[in-house]
């Protein structure tokens, strides 16, 4: 059997520049069962000077009709092998699931010698702990599964509630889920050479406040969390108020000193 041609790079990692020559980079990773268009109006709340870069996963978006992923590496790894070339210093911000690939993305590029200015998170446990709410999606029927997708929020209840866009969506949000569900780095020891910076809500019943501080395991350092108002999906309240407290790391970890590779 003939393998399949390599997605397009820009079908990967969406670029959406700012109208100034770009001093950073920022990819965002999306949440379990998210896509890049969750995402995109993310550009008119960041400097122009920022360039705004996205990964699509498999199974959405123009990437369809690819296998759907089976684990973090066959989310990360094609956005690692799809940045573009021009791409400088890079932040990577992930949330939820997407934390997680964010983490191997930054764990990728610092094996490289590539280590990105920051890393990122956004409510999500510490990635060598074990998913401490877990959706088991391979235990659940279609409308299981959407009244769980429903109670975690961050979805469209209407593409949700019709049929058609329902069939077409859920198959990639199980294969997300059961991702989440199983992953937990166990690498003896795992450290990030770059900065962490930890974002969550201050009502999410799915990553309390209390487990964000987790990810000093993987710094080497404390951690101290920026909590805003709101659950799960805290940012999507209120975007300017997410982006008030952002733009400003995004700015300090440009003008820190690199990181060694």
């Amino acid at each position: 059997m003939t393998a399949s041609p390599p997605p397009a790079a820009e079908d990967v990692v969406w670029d959406l520049p700012g109208d100034a020559p770009h001093r950073l980079s920022l990819l965002v990773l999306p949440h379990a069962g998210g896509n890049a268009h969750a995402y995109g109006a993310w550009r008119e709340f960041l400097p122009a000077d920022v360039r705004l870069l996205i990964g699509q996963y498999p199974g959405r978006g123009a990437r369809y009709s690819e296998d759907l992923p089976e684990s973090v590496d066959d989310l990360a790894l094609p956005v690692i092998d799809s940045l573009p070339a021009d791409a400088g210093d890079l932040v990577v911000l992930g949330h939820s699931m997407g934390s997680l690939v964010a983490f191997e993305v930054a764990r990728a590029l610092q094996a490289a010698g590539r280590s990105p200015r920051g890393l990122i998170a956004s409510a999500c446990r510490a990635p060598v702990l074990p998913n401490q709410c877990p959706v088991h999606p391979e235990l659940l029927d279609d409308d299981e599964l959407v009244a769980a997708i429903k109670e975690r929020g961050g979805t469209d209840d209407g593409i949700l509630d019709e049929p058609e866009l329902r069939e077409i969506i859920l198959p990639s949000i199980r294969a997300d889920f059961a991702i989440d569900d199983a992953y937990r780095c166990t690498v003896p020891g795992v450290q990030l050479d770059c900065p962490v910076t930890v974002f969550g809500g201050d009502a999410d019943p799915i990553v309390p406040v209390g487990m964000l501080g987790g990810w000093s395991m993987v710094t080497g350092g404390d951690i101290a969390p920026v909590v805003l108002p709101g659950d799960h999906f805290y940012f999507q309240q209120d975007l300017p108020g997410f982006f008030a407290r952002l733009n400003p790391v995004l700015a300090a970890l440009h003008d820190a000193p690199a990181t060694a590779g």
